[in-house]
């Protein structure tokens, strides 16, 4: 009797990629074609941002400008203006996505993204803090990882249970977003006319006036870390059939999630620390992966090049469409996903798990 006439759904098949010989990832065929669409979607939004626009590059010239012979205006666009922008944009989407798929599989809870449980709220407060009391002598990118991290701990202690129970969590975690944006609202209204409008822009997440400082930044972070998420995938994907059969497999999921979360802080608090909290591409990006592959797991490496496309799109749209008018991209991406997170609610509030 045939797997279909008996109903059962077959597996698809999987390969398998070493690194080194200690590293084995099982990949599907759906998720390198998925990543592949990705990979082209986010080169084409690469092009229409450089390219569109009065002052953007015509397609012709483009190849030459992006390789370093840009010359006049195109060189300005290049170096300074949209090339920077893009980077940026490129690397903080990644990182955001990444972070979001971490702290998804810890929690089991696709509400469990750096948006709702407090820690883009919490480095956005220390970026805020930071530039208000040491402007210019301490990195804002420092004080938006510190502020992640006090956010975190806070979360993690108010639930009583860490981030093991779903609905603890996310009520946790709107109490101290709510802290968060109180004080980064205060320190607004506290700073100078001047200052304050940067910092207005900067907290509401923006990509305007970005440096190749900026991307370094970023770049730098998400290469680094990685690896360590390759690492610790295959271990995530254990560890969502739960604690009990994780610990059987060999997985040990208390250091697992604990690795899994650091990773997660220092991304985040990395992209609000270059680009601002800049909302729901952390929770977003990596539904979206899951849903287009239709595979369980933490699905790390789409979710960052999701958040990579979203943003870089979000970013487009921003300068391009009238309707936005160049505000801060954050702005773009919390309209979009205010509503999804809307249908998240309903969806698990119907679940029960809310």
């Amino acid at each position: 009797m045939t797997s279909h006439q008996t109903g059962i759904r077959t597996a698809s098949p999987r390969k398998v990629l070493r690194v080194g010989g200690r590293v084995a990832l099982p990949v599907r065929r759906v998720s390198v074609l998925t990543a592949l669409v990705l990979f082209v979607l986010l080169v084409a939004c690469s092009v229409a941002t450089l390219s569109l626009g009065r002052l953007g590059i015509p397609l012709a010239d483009l190849a030459g400008a992006v390789t370093g012979g840009a010359e006049g205006k195109n060189a300005f666009v290049i170096e300074r203006l949209r090339g920077p922008r893009l980077v940026v944009a490129v690397g903080t989407g990644g990182a955001l996505g990444l972070s979001g798929a971490l702290f998804q599989s810890v929690t089991r809870n696709p509400l469990g993204s750096p948006d709702v449980i407090g820690l883009a709220s919490g480095a956005g407060a220390g970026a805020a803090i930071t530039a208000l009391l040491f402007p210019g002598t301490v990195p804002v990118a420092l004080g938006a990882l510190l502020g992640a991290v006090l956010a975190m701990v806070l979360v993690h202690v108010s639930t009583g249970t860490g981030f093991r129970n779903p609905a603890r969590l996310v009520v946790a975690g709107i109490g101290v977003a709510a802290i968060g944006t109180a004080i980064t609202q205060y320190v607004v209204y506290a700073m100078e006319r001047d200052r304050a409008a940067v910092l207005t822009a900067y907290v509401n997440g923006s990509l305007s006036a970005r440096s190749w400082e900026d991307a370094t930044t970023i770049w730098l972070v998400l290469l680094s870390v990685a690896p360590f998420t390759t690492l610790i995938a295959r271990r995530l994907s254990v560890g969502e059939m739960g604690d009990d059969i994780a610990s059987a497999l060999g997985s040990e999921p208390r250091n697992t999630k604990t690795i899994a979360v650091v990773l997660a802080i220092v991304l985040s608090a990395s992209a609000v620390g270059v680009a601002g909290p800049i909302a729901f591409i952390a929770l977003t990006a990596p539904q979206i992966a899951k849903r287009i592959t239709g595979a369980s797991g933490p699905h790390l490496a789409l979710s960052a090049l999701t958040g990579a496309l979203l943003l870089v799109l979000a970013d487009l749209c921003a300068q391009q469409l009238p309707l936005f008018d160049n505000l801060p991209v954050g702005i773009c991406t919390m309209a979009i996903g205010g509503v999804y997170l809307g249908f998240l609610l309903i969806r698990e509030w119907r679940r029960g798990v809310l």
